[in-house]
């Protein structure tokens, strides 16, 4: 992720005027960049599996029980990221789908942030997570 892109998708909405929020920690934003993006990869999964079950495939039980594989992990990589953010005191808010993107808020130790994720950014990345389970 570019510098630039990440001075795009991600702001720090501050509710209270006189104080200063403080930045994320690299690894925080990643973190959710990460949950949000296994969020919709298992959806893309999900949808696959239905596909494959109704389509005339010679071998559907081969397709999907790899499918079944890769959902099982990134449910459990899911997990891990759910009890760093209750460690980091990260918790989601909102995800709001927009024309343009992915919208979510989220709280960290306290304080409210918001990220962008662009639908062109969005597909080139669950691409890449989804080849990086496949090639496990």
């Amino acid at each position: 992720m570019s510098t630039q892109q990440s001075q795009l998708d991600a702001r720090v909405v501050n509710t209270n005027p006189t104080s200063h929020a403080p930045r994320l920690q690299g690894h925080e934003s990643d973190a959710v960049r990460k949950y949000l993006l296994l969020e919709l990869v298992l959806l893309i999964i999900d949808h696959d599996i239905k596909v494959i079950g109704s389509s005339k495939f010679k071998l559907p039980r081969l397709y999907e029980t790899a499918l079944r594989g890769v959902q099982d992990r990134v449910l459990l990589d899911m997990a891990n990221l759910r009890r760093m953010f209750r460690d980091h005191g990260i918790k989601m808010v909102e995800r709001t789908k927009l024309s343009e993107g992915l919208l979510v808020k989220f709280v960290c130790r306290g304080y409210h942030h918001e990220k962008m994720l662009l639908w062109s950014v969005v597909k080139v990345e669950c691409e890449d997570v989804l080849k990086q389970y496949l090639s496990q």
